[in-house]
């Protein structure tokens, strides 16, 4: 019988090659590592983020019409909601006529002040035929007085010369009191009217922006999408009355997505903007590589800016390693052939290999939106002031 304590030759034989294979994995591992591994970060919590565009009414009313619903694409400046505007429409007519009229009141202080200059002579006139008069009665009563005291002339005589005396004074009062109310009215006529035109005066001006402000208003009946992008949580019903403010529906962008990957504090040391990134969507596999590039590191931690934040001044403390979102751009190209959702996982690999660019915890993303959808097509209410103006004014 064989002694048991005999070491079996093909039993050591299997342990010496399985402990090589391991130490020959260990030592390629540690040869990737220091040649590829240290090189990367990666993570698998990864999010896709975008612009969530809310659709909202700047003015009262009530939706008569919706263009688009939940999925559909829409292109920047397609109207999405339409609201009643048969109060728009009341207010514009009552604009029109405001300015109509306006511009006929304003036209008639320019017709006066001919009419008032012509009647400021006529005063004049009156005043010299009235001192003339003043003068030839007064003269008539003093000859009247010297020839009663030698009894040529009888009292009625005299009487009747002192009575046309002071009828000829009163009449000189009326005249310069009539005078100096018409060079009154034209003064301030002059005033009202001195260095304007019926088109550029005051009242015409104000009515006329009164009116731009309630065709704008009216305008904003049609709601119009802000960016190109897909509809999203429609809300919006016919019949629906709304207030400013009150959302409707969302657009998103979806050309214009990113990720934001959610690292640890000890993998951002050598992480720096513009270092290459290598992705990938669980939505399309592994086989469907997305790149993009460091763009930025958000300005706190998400326990930072979570709903109920960490307290953490206790005497059970326990040390969290945090994680910081770091937001990557994706290529807009490989974004056009295999789109991404709001919301999707990502894995993530990050490229440390490249030193060039500003460290992430020093710099941030310069992005930016903008849109003209809103921009009013002002040369339709420039138009129609400039034709009740120019209709007003030869009428």
């Amino acid at each position: 019988m064989a002694d048991s304590k005999t070491p079996n030759p093909r039993r050591k034989r299997l342990l010496l090659i399985a402990a090589g294979v391991f130490l020959l994995i260990a030592v390629l591992w540690a040869i990737w590592y220091f040649i590829y591994g240290a090189n990367k970060e990666s993570t698998e919590d990864a999010y896709v983020h975008g612009n969530l565009v809310q659709i909202t009414s700047q003015v009262p009313g009530t939706v008569i019409a919706i263009e688009a619903d939940d999925t559909d694409m829409v292109k920047a400046g397609q109207p999405l909601v339409k609201l009643d505007p048969a109060d728009a429409q009341i207010a514009l007519m009552q604009a029109e006529a405001q300015l109509a009229q306006t511009v006929r009141q304003t036209r008639t202080l320019y017709v006066q002040n001919d009419s008032l200059t012509a009647d400021t002579n006529v005063r004049s006139a009156e005043i010299v035929r009235a001192e003339a008069d003043v003068a030839r009665t007064q003269s008539d009563l003093q000859r009247r007085q010297a020839l009663a005291k030698s009894g040529g002339v009888s009292g009625e005589e005299l009487l009747h010369a002192q009575t046309a005396y002071k009828t000829a004074q009163s009449n000189l009062a009326q005249a310069r009191a009539a005078l100096a109310g018409s060079r009154a009215k034209a003064q301030t006529n002059r005033a009202l009217t001195e260095g304007t035109t019926v088109e550029n005066h005051p009242d015409v001006l104000r009515a006329a922006a009164n009116l731009r402000s309630v065709w704008l208003a009216g305008s904003r009946n049609t709601l119009p999408a802000p960016v190109d992008g897909m509809v999203a949580r429609r809300s919006a019903q016919v019949g629906q009355r709304i207030a400013p403010g009150t959302p409707l529906m969302t657009v998103v962008p979806l050309d214009q997505v990113w990720v934001e990957a959610n690292f640890k504090e000890g993998q951002l040391r050598d992480m720096r903007v513009g270092q290459p990134v290598i992705l990938h969507a669980d939505l399309y596999g592994g086989d469907v590589v997305y790149h993009g590039k460091v763009a930025g590191l958000d300005a706190g931690t998400g326990s930072a800016f979570a709903l109920l934040p960490a307290q953490n001044a206790t005497g059970n403390w326990i040390k969290v390693v945090q994680r910081v979102p770091v937001r990557i751009a994706l290529d807009p190209q490989e974004l056009a052939k295999r789109p991404l959702r709001v919301g999707l996982s990502m894995s993530v690999e990050v490229d440390l290999g490249t030193p060039q660019g500003e460290p992430v915890t020093t710099t941030h993303a310069q992005t930016g939106m903008s849109t003209s959808a809103f921009d009013p097509a002002h040369g339709e209410a420039d138009a129609l002031i400039q034709r009740i103006v120019r209709e007003n004014l030869a009428s």
